[in-house]
């Protein structure tokens, strides 16, 4: 279906627009003093499969932007805009990466954990269910850790959302691991794991 050119966004969900330019019919680009991304015609949102349609014809330029240059991806590909083709290997990265079940559903693809940051970062919070795990950690500068120690604050993990980020129930629990035992650059870290040494 042939989609007609739409006039310019006035607005946008990231404040005023500072520049716009329509990459193809109903198709804006905009940009603002902070952030940006694509805002799309109601036609074209109507248009959008439902695997891949926002709730709002406004698709962030972070990884958002990704779903409808999918969607309309033999349009982009006709378009031959330089970088076309950068433009859309990297629509399919980033959705597959940051989007792994829209993208699974919308092309047919399984993906592996190994192909998606948001699959390996779900599988892993969703193993420790009812487990508590790291949400803060201090080292023996703050008053109530000692040299030698990490101190850490943890809570119950309780569900897991499909971007793998948890959610927590019940109360706080603080404890010391020895500081060559921990590793602040992995994710999740399980209090059971680390054999945390309660605190009151």
């Amino acid at each position: 279906m042939p989609f007609a050119t739409s006039p310019q966004p006035r607005e946008s969900l990231w404040g005023v627009i500072e520049t716009a330019e329509q990459v193809l019919p109903g198709i804006w680009r905009v940009e603002t003093s902070t952030h940006g991304g694509l805002v799309l015609s109601d036609d074209r949102q109507a248009a959008m499969p439902d695997a891949l349609r926002h709730d709002a014809p406004q698709y962030e330029e972070d990884v958002l932007w990704s779903l409808p240059v999918l969607a309309f991806e033999a349009e982009f590909a006709n378009a031959a805009a330089v970088g076309t083709s950068t433009m859309l290997q990297l629509a399919h990265d980033i959705a597959r990466n940051w989007r792994p079940d829209a993208y699974a559903a919308f092309t047919g693809t399984a993906i592996e954990p190994r192909d998606s940051h948001v699959m390996r970062r779900r599988a892993a919070y969703e193993a420790l269910i009812g487990s508590v795990v790291v949400t803060s950690a201090s080292g023996s500068w703050a008053e109530w850790v000692p040299e030698g120690k990490v101190g850490v604050v943890g809570r119950k993990v309780a569900s897991v959302d499909y971007l793998g980020w948890p959610t927590y129930e019940g109360p706080e629990h603080r404890g010391l691991v020895a500081a060559d035992r921990y590793d602040s650059g992995k994710s999740p870290n399980a209090f059971a794991a680390l054999d945390v040494e309660p605190l009151p």
